[in-house]
């Protein structure tokens, strides 16, 4: 493609509404075109490199025994009431209505679709174990669309689903998308790291992200570089530190003037966070909800709303909202009030906790689980972050940024329960499917790549997924001899298998070279008056500092060199 004629322009400066590398980058580089907050046009060099991922994503797909489809992106409601997804996903989902007034909504997902398409067609154990993926727009309402295609309202996702028999099938298939996914990443030239994850409104009892570490990620990861555990930090589990368990002292009120936080209430009694209980108050669905955690800790909302089994409402509770309950915020504590309570399991290593005392100025002293109040429910809900202890190795946990690009779960029979999808054993005995379903989000992969595949001149694409091979640059384009020299090398490295980005425009040496850096195809060529004087052409990698000069007759070969070497 000759630039003369090619799509899009480049930008000299940072657009202003872009915060991340990658969203920057691509906006300059003429990739992309925004349409409103969250909504994204490919332009024709991304296009080219979305097309590279997706037929790696599909070879490796293949590779593994996936079956391509294409589902519809218009649903009816009705199916996701059936899952009571339709609540969970609340205004994520986009929904429209017809000109019937029927509620539809427009697939975030398609677990409830495929799955009522597997009901029809699979009968027997015969028909299992099936993997079937696509590559589809799918759309969610995010509140907060942020940094490019990584966090978008209309965006392209390779969503696959897996059914099996058994619990042992499902766990062959769930390790053949982990392979897939590998070599998916690595063929991309990226290098993400495995993660436990929550599973959110796709649910399931396993789940895995795929994070590329990132400065500008917007997920926190918490890892141990020691034995190599690693989860989201929505996930992520710690050893609590124990405070001294001592015989249980009587309950003291101390009177406690303008003293409203936990650090204040250190700081009076002279004793440290971990001595004391925090009062977090939640409305969840409609209802108030008294949360207690160790003063040293912090809530884990995604940890509370899975042992609250998954409300639709889940927020913190305004004071207007803690008042009209007789709670007074600030000394609230669980003891003596009739409540609904949640408590972190920190509360159970140690005792004599100061707690409030329900009273304006006042907390009580020594106040212990068991005998001074009793939670409803005693669990993890606590945030990990770094500097925690490692629950396998005991060493100090730290925290990384990253991006997400897969998602893998095992969903095992959430969905064919709710739909009554079912095969019959050998026996003609009745069996629900076992589900689990992978994702990636395509776009996302190309910006995280971009993201973590940069410097300060400009994208430095790895070859796999670059939207040409050559950036082939004609310097002294009013010099006959030089256009033709280019000309000639543009045929010769396109006939030989190659795709070739001709900079044949009359602009400057500078202007050129900017947008080969900024556009950062693997390789670059220089033909111009001196070299070709000299019998030869300039050729660099744009990740090498250096450039070589070969003999015209040498260019084609040396430039397949290097490609073959950076593909390896």
């Amino acid at each position: 493609m000759k630039m003369s004629r090619a799509f899009g322009k480049t930008l000299r400066d940072d657009p202003a509404e872009a915060e991340l590398a990658s969203h920057k980058l691509m906006l300059r580089a003429g990739m992309i075109h925004q349409t409103m907050m969250g909504v994204y046009n490919y332009l024709p060099l991304a296009w080219r490199s979305i097309r590279k991922i997706e037929e790696i994503i599909r070879e490796e797909m293949d590779a593994e025994g996936g079956q391509e489809l294409h589902l519809s992106k218009l649903q009816p409601i009705e199916i996701w009431r059936q899952s009571g997804r339709d609540e969970s996903y609340g205004p994520d989902m986009m929904r429209l209505t017809d000109r019937r007034d029927r509620l539809l909504a427009l697939a975030p997902t398609c677990e409830e679709l495929l799955t009522n398409i597997v009901k029809a067609n699979v009968l027997s154990y015969r028909d299992l174990p099936v993997i079937l993926y696509q590559i589809q727009t799918k759309f969610r309402d995010e509140p907060r669309p942020r940094a490019g295609l990584i966090r978008v309202r209309e965006f392209d996702m390779k969503d696959a689903y897996s059914f099996d028999p058994d619990e042992d099938s499902l766990d062959q298939s769930y390790d053949a998308m982990v392979r897939a996914y590998k070599k998916i990443f690595a063929r991309c030239g990226l290098d993400p790291i495995i993660v436990d994850a929550d599973s959110g409104a796709i649910g399931g009892k396993d789940s895995q992200e795929f994070i590329l570490l990132a400065d500008g990620g917007e997920d926190t990861i918490i890892l141990c570089e020691s034995c190599e555990y690693a989860a989201n930090a929505e996930k992520a589990e710690f050893a609590k530190p124990s405070m001294p368990i001592e015989d249980p002292l009587p309950l003291e009120e101390v009177h406690s003037p303008g003293v409203r936080t936990i650090n204040e209430l250190c700081d009076f009694l002279g004793i440290p966070q971990g001595k004391t209980i925090k009062a977090v108050f939640y409305i969840v669905d409609g209802e108030l909800i008294f949360v207690v955690i160790r003063g040293d800790l912090e809530v884990n909302e995604i940890k509370l709303s899975n042992a609250l089994g998954n409300p639709t409402e889940l927020r913190l509770a305004a004071p207007a909202e803690v008042a009209a309950a007789g709670i007074v915020a600030g000394s609230a504590s669980p003891v003596g009030l009739d409540v609904r309570t949640v408590a972190d399991d920190s509360i159970q290593l140690g005792s004599n906790f100061a707690v409030g005392a329900n009273k304006d100025d006042y907390h009580l002293l020594n106040a212990n689980v068991g005998r001074d109040f009793k939670p409803s429910l005693v669990t993890d809900i606590a945030l990990a972050s770094e500097g925690c202890q490692c629950t396998k190795c005991d060493v100090t946990l730290v925290a990384r940024r990253g991006i997400e690009v897969g998602h893998v779960f095992k969903l095992g029979t959430r969905y064919s329960e709710k739909l009554d999808a079912q095969y019959r054993d050998s026996d003609g005995k009745p069996h629900m499917i076992i589900m689990g379903c992978y994702g990636i989000g395509v776009g996302r992969l190309l910006a995280a790549a971009i993201e973590q595949n940069h410097d300060d001149n400009g994208i430095v694409f790895p070859t796999p997924i670059a939207p040409y091979d050559v950036h082939l640059v004609g310097l002294n384009t009013n010099v006959p001899e030089v256009t033709e020299a280019a000309d000639s090398l543009y045929d010769e490295l396109s006939g030989a298998g190659l795709s070739v980005l001709y900079d044949d425009r009359d602009e400057s040496p500078g202007v050129k070279f900017n947008d080969a850096d900024l556009i950062g195809l693997p390789v670059r060529v220089v033909v111009s008056r001196r070299n070709l004087n000299q019998g030869v052409v300039e050729i660099k990698k744009r990740n090498s500092s250096e450039a070589e000069t070969v003999t015209m007759d040498r260019a084609v070969e040396r430039v397949k060199e290097l490609l073959g070497a950076q593909s390896g």
